[in-house]
């Protein structure tokens, strides 16, 4: 045989010839003996089979653009059953393909082979991602101890952008966890909370950027342990960064709160830098967080919250990326972590008589940068949005519940 073109009709019983021209509409009616390339990117459609089809007559579609899913392929029986039944077939999975042999009026139209790209070829997806945890809150003061409270830890800080992707699987859900801000602490001479997690989990991959660690005041714990650690309170250790710990670190110490004077509380810990401590009347300031362009612009995440003062000392900046100042005054309220950038939240500022709380650590962030050929093939849920930045897309997580499905 020697045939100058498509080939069709050549397709002997459980066979068909496949046409390379793809088609976009019911070709109406088929030919028997040709496999169709279907491509359903602009909108389902239909497949006449043929009529009056002889026994051992034989017919294919296949997925062409794998958008089945999507938008259907409806095989209108043209009069014949298909598999004993009087009624149209649709083909509605993605990257299917399927082939008909007409047996007997009985059963009509058969299946006789079915296959699906993913069976043979399992699609990656290379990633770069920033995870930033919750960041801690700020301690309060303590009047009868004239004290003032230690600023919160930073969220921890991982990621990868720069140097070798993680590669995905394909057909796999991963699960986006954006941990939340703590909360500063509200009562006299307390640990703010820690922080939450930030995650991605799925099969094979398991990154967890820890939230950080609370600042204290100045009875009872120390800082608290985290992602970064918490700032002491008035004679109180700071907490330890890195914890658990992780390579590169995620994380630093918060400082310690001063044991001279009338005291100052330690800022938090930063991505980049330990949380200085308190001296004296003053409070320290916060590590400052690390710089990062997975956005294709460089900001700065995760810095720790500046530790309060003792009336007229120097009020604890917070660190760069986030990290709330101290109470702003002698007598104040922490400020707030920059929600978005994990940062710690401010201890409170002390002024005789009065109680003031520490400042609520910033909420973290999951960023996710991968082409945007490679996001057109992924499903994104929760509180997100997108950007591009040359040929990549870059998904930003600010809340929980999430997935990323590959």
């Amino acid at each position: 045989i020697n045939n100058q073109g498509t080939a069709t009709n050549f397709g002997a019983t459980g066979s068909a010839s496949w046409s390379t021209t793809v088609i976009t509409a019911d070709p109406g009616p088929g030919v028997a003996g040709v496999g169709y390339f279907t491509d359903t990117s602009g909108s389902a459609f239909n497949v006449t089979l043929p009529a009056s089809p002889s026994a051992g007559a034989v017919i294919a579609v296949a997925d062409y653009a794998n958008n089945w899913g999507t938008n259907a392929v409806t095989l209108l029986r043209n009069g014949s059953n298909i598999e004993g039944n009087a009624s149209n077939f649709i083909c509605n999975t993605k990257g299917a393909a399927a082939t008909f042999v007409y047996v007997d009026a009985t059963k009509g139209w058969v299946v006789t082979d079915t296959g699906n790209s993913t069976d043979v070829f399992q699609q990656t997806i290379d990633i770069h991602y920033t995870i930033v945890g919750g960041g801690g809150g700020g301690g309060s003061t303590y009047s009868p101890n004239v004290t003032s409270g230690g600023g919160g830890g930073a969220g921890g800080f991982l990621t990868n952008f720069g140097s070798t992707a993680l590669t995905l699987g394909s057909g796999i859900t991963y699960t986006i966890t954006v941990g939340t801000g703590g909360a500063g602490a509200a009562t006299s001479a307390a640990l703010g909370t820690n922080g939450g997690n930030s995650v991605i989990t799925g099969t094979g991959v398991s990154i967890t950027a820890t939230g950080g660690g609370a600042g204290s005041s100045s009875t009872g714990a120390n800082g608290a342990d985290g992602g970064s650690g918490g700032g002491g309170g008035a004679t109180k250790s700071g907490g330890s960064g890195n914890t658990p710990s992780t390579t590169p670190s995620q994380g630093n110490d918060g400082g310690s709160g001063g044991s001279t004077g009338n005291y100052g509380g330690g800022g938090g810990g930063g991505a980049a830098a330990v949380g200085a401590n308190g001296t004296g009347t003053n409070g320290g300031n916060g590590g400052n967080g690390s710089s990062n362009s997975i956005t294709g612009s460089a900001v700065t995440y995760a810095g720790g919250g500046g530790g309060g003062n003792y009336n007229g000392g120097t009020v604890g900046s917070g660190g760069t990326g986030g990290g709330g100042n101290a109470g702003a005054n002698s007598g104040a309220v922490g400020g707030n972590g920059t929600d978005g950038l994990g940062g710690g939240g401010g201890g409170a500022s002390y002024n005789s008589g009065s109680h003031y709380a520490g400042g609520d650590g910033g909420n973290g962030v999951v960023i996710v940068r991968m082409t945007t050929t490679d996001y057109s093939a992924v499903t994104a849920t929760g509180t997100f949005t997108t950007a591009t930045d040359g040929s990549d897309t870059i998904i930003t997580w600010t809340a929980s519940p999430a997935t990323l499905v590959t």
